[in-house]
């Protein structure tokens, strides 16, 4: 049954005034109706029924001479990740929808529900509470032209029950913890108590220690869990066979340093046991991302960790990479003391790229209405997770693509349509951007045998070439990019995060480069603007450098180059507003052509 909260109702209101409006409305009448002072509850058949009900009276009946209001009925202790959102203009697009839902966190499920309304009704799951939390403040009342959509709570039937609060005996001292180790979701060991979502700790362990770590019928995870307030999943089911296993921590940066040194104590007490002679080294798993962060320009990061902490860290090869593990391993070796140092640092640098790349997706996320900046798999936020039927084949391959089950809840997941809408979208207006990068870059952005500008080009839908350097000396190489406005949008992100990753600019430097377009000439003198003030204007609200060279003459097609420097969604911001003012010169220019054009003579 669909229960409905009706409110505001005045205290006259009986339970036949009730079922007398349902009938008037061509609404079931409910069989039972719990009236209390001001409010009721009813119950409805099925969902379409009630959401019928909740769009044809909520705020639009008056019910002794008060507006009802009626919505679903979710107590504060059951509202968690999962709303409905009503009022969907017919005409919306799924990738606008898409993206507008991305804002407010990751998208985990995004059902349609049918009903006979004109307007488009989903269901949307997302990952933590607090993001369905922020998307119903948000999107309630969002205008979509004449539509304002509405969202709910609504119950979400696969949340684990409420967790009761301990009661106090006489006296005032707590009840026995009653709280027991259950399995995890990736059949390991995990406690049911449940958190804020927090950047996760990723460790690697020997799986001959696993045993050792969970302990008899889980009590060793269990105290580990219960000492440091944390959540910890042993992922012993993930790599049948695998000489390691990951685990994942979940908990605030100092419980999850508490948890990682219980967890490696353990371990160097199981190898004494052993007789191994050797420390245990510490391994955390890092999304690739986020590593060049790290290490920073010319492993100065890196170093510095080491010097403080005197540890020796190294990390894995960018050929260990594959579009299924997208995350490289940081081995830390020395004593357990300083592993745990080392951790801590480590764990403060990684925290902060993610939460910079977070933050870039937050402010940034309408730059190309109806691209879902998510699903890019550019950010380290960005981790889609492939459809269960997909393979690598089924993708081409794409490395921007990544699948890892149990990342799936942590760095974000993108919902299934913004992949699938991809290939999907009308045909768009072809584009040629030509990005300035560094000589020594090229060989990153090519890749091992061209792997990875073929598999970008494959990925955005661009023809992408990196044209002949001018002298032996060049600083720079001109790369050529061919697409649609998302295309370039896709190659152009992914070509300055590569930059990045690779430590070409330290890890406070912002990623800065040139880029040039072509414009028709007779445009040329619109982009400037009368005494410069287009252009003056361009760059205050993009934050980027924007130059029209006076002395160009212009091409075989009457076009001139514009020059854009700035850090990436300036850039974008620039290309964008210059293409539009060429697109409303071309419009205008169509127009005048057509008024001018000479009449037909028509014959009496």
């Amino acid at each position: 049954m669909n229960k409905l909260y009706v409110g505001n109702l005045s205290p006259s209101v009986t339970v036949e005034d009730l079922k007398q409006l349902f009938g008037e409305r061509k609404l079931p009448v409910a069989d039972q109706v719990l009236l209390k002072s001001g409010y009721a509850f009813v119950d409805f058949p099925d969902q379409n029924w009630a959401i019928k009900a909740i769009e044809t009276l909520s705020g639009k009946v008056e019910l002794h001479g008060k507006v009802i209001e009626v919505d679903y009925s979710v107590p504060k202790k059951l509202r968690s990740r999962k709303i409905q959102i009503r009022n969907i203009p017919p005409h919306l697009q799924w990738e606008v929808l898409d993206g507008l839902l991305a804002q407010y966190g990751t998208v985990e499920n995004v059902e349609q529900v049918n009903t006979d309304t004109e307007t488009a009704v989903v269901n949307v799951t997302y990952t933590t509470k607090e993001e369905a939390k922020a998307a119903i403040d948000t999107l309630t009342g969002h205008q979509f032209g004449d539509y304002a959509l509405e969202a709910s709570y609504i119950l979400d039937m696969d949340a684990p029950p409420p967790i009761q609060t301990p009661r106090t005996r006489r006296g005032g001292r707590m009840s026995r913890d009653q709280d027991t180790a259950q399995p995890g979701p990736s059949g390991g060991y995990s406690t049911s108590r449940p958190r804020q979502q927090d950047f996760p700790l990723r460790m690697l362990v020997p799986a001959q220690f696993v045993g050792a770590i969970i302990g008899k019928e889980g009590l060793t995870i269990k105290n580990v869990t219960r000492q440091t307030q944390s959540k910890v999943d042993i992922h012993r089911k993930e790599n049948a066979g695998a000489a390691d296993k990951p685990i994942t921590i979940n908990a605030t940066p100092e419980c999850c340093s508490a948890a990682c040194r219980m967890i490696l104590d353990i371990m160097q007490k199981e190898a004494n046991e052993t007789k191994m002679t050797e420390d245990i080294p510490l391994r955390i798993l890092a999304h690739n991302s986020l590593v060049g962060r790290l290490i920073g320009k010319e492993g100065r990061n890196l170093k510095k960790i080491e010097e403080e902490t005197g540890t020796k860290i190294t990390i894995s090869s960018l050929h260990d990479l594959n579009i299924y593990s997208p995350e490289r391993t940081i081995t830390v070796k020395g004593s357990l003391e300083k592993c745990c140092k080392a951790e801590v640092e480590i764990m403060r640098k990684l925290r902060e790229a993610y939460e910079n790349d977070t933050a870039a997706i937050n402010q940034h996320a309408n730059l190309i209405p109806g691209l879902n900046l998510n699903a890019l798999g550019i950010f380290s936020s960005g981790l889609p997770v492939l459809p269960p039927a997909a393979s690598p084949a089924a993708v081409g391959g794409n490395p921007f693509l990544s699948h890892s089950s149990h990342l799936s809840g942590l760095y974000g997941v993108p919902p299934a349509s913004a992949i699938t809408h991809q290939h999907s979208q009308q045909v768009s207006e072809q584009e040629v951007s030509y990005l300035f990068v560094p000589t020594q870059a090229v060989g990153a952005l090519i890749g091992k045998k061209g792997q990875h500008i073929k598999q970008l080009a494959h990925f955005a839908g661009a023809s992408i070439k990196i044209a002949p350097a001018e002298s032996p000396d060049a600083t720079e190489r001109m790369v050529i990019i061919t697409g649609t406005p998302e295309a370039q949008f896709k190659v152009q992100c992914r070509i300055f995060g590569k930059l990045k990753e690779e430590n070409f600019f330290s890890a406070r430097e912002e990623v800065k480069l040139e880029t040039h377009i072509k414009v028709p000439s007779a445009a040329a003198g619109r982009v400037i603007g009368k005494g410069g003030k287009t252009v003056k204007d361009l760059q205050n609200h993009t934050s980027a450098e924007v130059i029209v060279p006076r002395d160009q003459t212009p091409d075989e097609n009457d076009e001139i180059f514009v020059k854009i420097i700035g850090h990436f969604f300036a850039n974008q911001s620039a290309q964008r507003k210059i293409r539009d003012i060429v697109q409303q010169v071309k419009h205008q220019e169509q127009k005048h052509q057509q008024g001018t054009a000479v009449p037909p003579h028509h014959s009496k």
